[in-house]
C-alpha cells in the first residue's frame, strides 16, 4: 500500500469511527500499559474491571507515553487509574495525582478518600513513590500542577460531580493551565443522551452530554480534537433509579442481577487540546 493510501485509510477510519489507528510505533506503549494494568499491585476486583473500561486501549487513544508529564485529576480514594499510570511513568515520566482535600464545611468523604489514596500509595513504594500529590479543589485550592508543565492531563468519571458542585469552569481553568501549549486533555464521564440535559441540568443522576463537555472545555480555551466510542455501551439506556450509581461498580440500588449485565456506563471518551503547540 502506497504512503498516499494509507493516509486516505486512516483519515476515512477517524471520520467514520472517531478512532484514530494506532501506529506500529506504538506497539511498545500498549505492551506497557497492558502490563501496568494486569499487574499484582492492582487492588482486588480492579484488574477484573479493565474488559469495561478499557484502559490500554483508552491510554494509547490520548496518545499517552513513558516520558510524559501527566496530570491525573481526582483519582478519588480508589486510584484505579493511578494503578496504571504510576507504573508506566515512574522510569522516564512524572505523575501528578491532582486529588480531593479537606474543605471548611465540605462533605467528610473528600477528606476520608484523600487519606484512603495516600495510604494506598504509601503502602507501595515501589510503584508510587515518585507520585507527586496535590490538593485541586475550588474554590479552597485552585492549581492542579506547576503552571504550563504537563504533557498531558487526564480524568475520569469526574465531570458530574463538577457540575453537581457548581466548580466546573474552575476545575477546566485547571486543568487548562497545567497544560504546556499543545498538551493534550484526556476525559472520560458518564454520557446523557444528547439533547437530554434540561432534564438533569445538574447532573444528579451522574450523566452529562457530550455538548455540554464540549461547552465546559471550550469556555476555557480547549479544542476538541477527536471522540471516540472506546467507552461507549449502548446496553445503558441511562433509565435507573440511582443514575449511574444503579450500575457496576456500585449497585447502589442493591439488585445486582439486574443490572450486572448492562455493564458501567456508557462513557464519551474525548480529546481536547490547549492551543499554541
Amino acid at each position: 500500500m502506497s504512503t498516499l493510501n494509507a493516509v486516505v485509510m486512516a483519515v476515512a477510519l477517524i471520520a467514520l469511527t472517531g478512532a484514530v489507528p494506532v501506529c506500529a510505533g506504538d506497539a511498545g506503549i500498549e505492551a506497557r500499559i497492558a502490563e501496568a494494568a494486569t499487574g499484582e499491585h492492582r487492588e482486588p476486583g480492579h484488574a477484573a474491571r479493565n474488559s469495561q473500561r478499557h484502559p490500554v486501549e483508552t491510554l494509547a487513544w490520548f496518545g499517552l507515553r513513558e516520558d510524559m508529564t501527566v496530570v491525573e485529576i481526582w483519582p478519588g480514594g480508589e486510584g484505579w487509574y493511578t494503578e496504571i499510570l504510576a507504573p508506566v511513568l515512574r522510569e522516564h515520566g512524572k505523575l501528578f495525582a491532582a486529588n480531593y482535600a479537606a474543605v471548611p464545611g465540605g462533605p467528610e468523604y473528600y477528606e476520608r478518600n484523600a487519606g484512603k489514596f495516600a495510604a494506598k500509595l504509601a503502602a507501595r513504594p515501589d510503584i508510587y513513590d515518585r507520585v507527586v500529590v496535590t490538593a485541586l479543589m475550588p474554590p479552597h485550592a485552585n492549581t492542579a500542577a506547576p503552571p504550563g508543565g504537563a504533557d498531558m492531563v487526564l480524568t475520569f468519571r469526574n465531570l458530574h460531580n463538577w457540575i453537581r458542585s457548581d466548580v466546573a469552569a474552575k476545575m477546566f481553568a485547571a486543568m487548562y493551565a497545567a497544560l504546556k501549549p499543545g498538551g493534550v486533555l484526556g476525559l472520560v464521564a458518564h454520557r446523557a443522551a444528547a439533547g437530554s440535559q434540561a432534564a438533569d441540568p445538574g447532573a444528579e443522576q451522574g450523566y452529562v452530554t457530550e455538548d455540554r463537555a464540549i461547552a465546559l472545555a471550550g469556555a476555557a480555551g480547549f479544542e476538541l480534537v477527536a471522540r471516540s466510542e472506546i467507552n461507549a455501551n449502548p446496553a445503558d439506556s441511562r433509565a435507573h433509579p440511582d443514575g449511574v450509581w444503579s450500575l457496576a461498580p456500585t449497585f447502589r440500588s442493591g439488585d445486582e442481577a439486574r443490572y450486572a449485565p448492562i455493564g458501567e456506563s456508557d462513557r464519551m471518551t474525548l480529546k481536547f487540546v490547549k492551543p499554541g503547540g
